[in-house]
Protein backbone atom coordinates (compact mmCIF):
# COMPACT_ATOMS: atom_id res chain seq x y z
CA UNK A 1 0.00 0.00 0.00
CA UNK A 2 1.68 3.20 -0.87
CA UNK A 3 1.88 5.76 1.69
CA UNK A 4 3.03 9.50 1.51
CA UNK A 5 4.16 12.06 4.17
CA UNK A 6 4.84 15.23 3.15
CA UNK A 7 7.20 18.19 5.07
CA UNK A 8 8.74 21.34 4.25
CA UNK A 9 5.88 23.66 4.44
CA UNK A 10 5.55 26.71 6.83
CA UNK A 11 5.08 30.51 7.18
CA UNK A 12 7.15 32.65 4.77
CA UNK A 13 6.75 36.35 3.51
CA UNK A 14 6.07 37.06 0.06
CA UNK A 15 8.76 36.63 -2.60
CA UNK A 16 10.27 34.19 0.15
CA UNK A 17 11.00 30.18 -1.19
CA UNK A 18 10.06 27.43 0.13
CA UNK A 19 10.98 23.71 -0.33
CA UNK A 20 8.26 20.86 -0.22
CA UNK A 21 9.18 16.90 0.08
CA UNK A 22 7.21 13.70 -0.37
CA UNK A 23 8.56 10.91 1.37
CA UNK A 24 7.20 8.06 -1.27
CA UNK A 25 6.83 4.04 0.50
CA UNK A 26 4.98 0.89 -0.27
CA UNK A 27 5.73 0.59 -3.49
CA UNK A 28 8.11 0.70 -6.52
CA UNK A 29 8.11 4.55 -6.51
CA UNK A 30 9.49 4.92 -10.23
CA UNK A 31 6.67 3.39 -11.98
CA UNK A 32 4.57 6.27 -10.47
CA UNK A 33 3.38 9.61 -11.69
CA UNK A 34 3.54 11.89 -9.01
CA UNK A 35 2.16 15.27 -8.28
CA UNK A 36 1.41 18.52 -6.24
CA UNK A 37 -2.04 19.48 -5.66
CA UNK A 38 -3.12 22.51 -3.48
CA UNK A 39 -6.40 23.59 -1.37
CA UNK A 40 -7.10 26.90 -0.10
CA UNK A 41 -9.96 27.43 2.13
CA UNK A 42 -13.25 27.19 0.95
CA UNK A 43 -11.96 26.11 -2.62
CA UNK A 44 -11.09 22.66 -4.29
CA UNK A 45 -8.39 21.03 -4.58
CA UNK A 46 -6.10 21.65 -7.83
CA UNK A 47 -3.36 20.75 -9.30
CA UNK A 48 0.16 22.88 -9.14
CA UNK A 49 2.40 19.94 -10.78
CA UNK A 50 2.94 16.91 -12.24
CA UNK A 51 5.81 14.39 -12.90
CA UNK A 52 5.27 11.29 -14.58
CA UNK A 53 7.68 8.31 -14.12
CA UNK A 54 9.46 9.38 -17.63
CA UNK A 55 10.29 12.83 -15.68
CA UNK A 56 7.67 14.87 -18.04
CA UNK A 57 6.63 17.74 -15.92
CA UNK A 58 3.30 20.03 -16.32
CA UNK A 59 2.34 23.18 -13.97
CA UNK A 60 -0.65 25.13 -13.73
CA UNK A 61 -0.57 28.10 -15.44
CA UNK A 62 -0.82 30.32 -12.07
CA UNK A 63 2.93 28.95 -10.87
CA UNK A 64 4.78 28.41 -14.21
CA UNK A 65 8.30 29.89 -14.11
CA UNK A 66 8.01 30.14 -10.05
CA UNK A 67 7.73 26.29 -8.83
CA UNK A 68 9.46 23.21 -9.81
CA UNK A 69 8.62 19.80 -9.25
CA UNK A 70 11.23 16.98 -9.55
CA UNK A 71 11.72 13.67 -8.25
CA UNK A 72 14.84 11.30 -6.88
CA UNK A 73 14.01 7.64 -8.11
CA UNK A 74 17.02 6.43 -5.31
CA UNK A 75 15.70 7.90 -2.49
CA UNK A 76 11.53 7.54 -3.37
CA UNK A 77 11.03 11.43 -2.68
CA UNK A 78 9.22 14.26 -4.82
CA UNK A 79 9.84 17.85 -4.76
CA UNK A 80 8.08 20.73 -4.76
CA UNK A 81 10.89 23.89 -5.29
CA UNK A 82 8.64 26.70 -4.74
CA UNK A 83 10.16 30.58 -5.37
CA UNK A 84 8.69 34.62 -5.42
CA UNK A 85 5.90 33.30 -3.08
CA UNK A 86 2.67 35.08 -3.16
CA UNK A 87 -0.33 35.31 -0.66
CA UNK A 88 -2.77 33.84 -2.85
CA UNK A 89 -0.52 30.62 -2.98
CA UNK A 90 -1.54 30.27 0.80
CA UNK A 91 -2.79 26.52 0.86
CA UNK A 92 -2.62 23.14 2.23
CA UNK A 93 -0.36 21.26 -0.59
CA UNK A 94 -1.01 17.15 -0.86
CA UNK A 95 1.48 15.38 -2.77
CA UNK A 96 0.05 12.40 -4.68
CA UNK A 97 1.04 8.93 -7.10
CA UNK A 98 -0.98 8.34 -9.61
CA UNK A 99 -0.97 5.26 -11.88
CA UNK A 100 -3.08 4.75 -15.11
CA UNK A 101 -4.48 8.42 -15.10
CA UNK A 102 -5.66 8.01 -11.59
CA UNK A 103 -4.52 8.91 -8.19
CA UNK A 104 -3.84 5.97 -5.65
CA UNK A 105 -2.91 7.61 -2.81
CA UNK A 106 -2.79 11.15 -0.94
CA UNK A 107 -0.51 12.63 1.55
CA UNK A 108 -1.57 14.04 4.34
CA UNK A 109 -0.96 17.56 3.87
CA UNK A 110 1.07 20.10 4.52
CA UNK A 111 -0.03 23.99 5.40
CA UNK A 112 1.63 27.05 3.25
CA UNK A 113 0.92 30.30 4.26
CA UNK A 114 2.16 33.44 2.94
CA UNK A 115 2.12 36.56 5.16
CA UNK A 116 4.23 39.46 5.85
Amino acid sequence: QVQLVESGGGLVQPGGSLRLSCAFSGSIFSIYHMGWYRQAPGKQRDMVARITSGRSTNYADSVKGRFTISRDNVNNTVYLQMNSLKPEDTAVYYCSAARYNTVQAWGQGTQVTVSS
